[in-house]
């Protein structure tokens, strides 16, 4: 990220989220977002996954300006190079968690799309839970599913959102667990937005953001 900006008009006038990012992260690396309510974590991972367009500046994914990138480019990007998971779980609820799973994957035209899924299911503890939808599981059984179909396409990189922030402190930690397993084990790069001083001593690295800038970043 090269001075990464964005500004959003409002009734009063500009407001700036972020303010001239620089940052880079290494293929691989866990680094820990933290900061304030409001800072701009949450824009960030917006601006990278494409899903915000930023003011100024560029971000460089894989060799790809992403900044440069039309709606179309930004959506192939994701399906191939980018996973989230949020707060909230974002299943689409007329859907079993098979099926939440695998659309994405045919989406991106992978003919094994039920397949992998099953498997990135099962990888998340749900091989008794395909056929379910998601009104019919838990809290933590619906983010598992959330990891699922981020992890099920072997993403370069993982943006999580406070993914426990919806979640009691037993189910948060042991889906923290499973994200951290299946992360080191794919070699994924993570970036987590957190409040929880435990999971931010999890990372390789914080980068803490103040008022739209980097302001600290501290080894771990």
């Amino acid at each position: 990220m090269r001075n990464l900006s964005l500004t959003v008009p409002s009734t009063a006038g500009p407001v700036n989220i972020l303010r001239g990012i620089d940052l880079d992260i290494a293929e691989g690396e866990v680094v820990g977002l933290v900061g304030p309510s409001g800072s701009g974590k949450t824009s960030l991972l917006m601006v990278l996954a494409g899903l915000e367009r930023a003011t100024a500046g560029h971000v460089q994914l894989a060799g790809q300006d992403v900044t440069a990138l039309d709606e179309d480019s930004l959506a192939r990007l994701r399906r191939t190079h980018i996973g989230i998971v949020f707060q909230a779980f974002h299943l689409i609820p007329t859907m079993t968690a098979l099926e939440n799973v695998a659309v994405p994957l045919e989406l991106a035209g992978r003919p094994d799309a039920f397949a992998r899924a099953s498997t990135a299911l099962t990888s998340v503890g749900l091989a008794h839970r395909l056929t379910h939808l998601p009104g019919q599981l838990s809290g933590g059984e619906q983010q598992r599913v959330a990891l699922a179909r981020a992890f099920a396409p072997e993403p370069l990189l993982l943006l999580a959102d406070e993914p426990t922030g919806s979640l009691d402190q037993a189910t948060g930690t042991t889906v923290m667990d499973l994200l951290f397993a299946m992360r080191a084990a794919a070699g994924t790069t993570l970036l987590l937005v957190t409040h929880d001083a435990d999971l931010a001593a999890r990372c390789d690295r914080h980068v803490h953001l103040a008022d739209g800038r980097v302001v600290q970043p501290v080894a771990a």
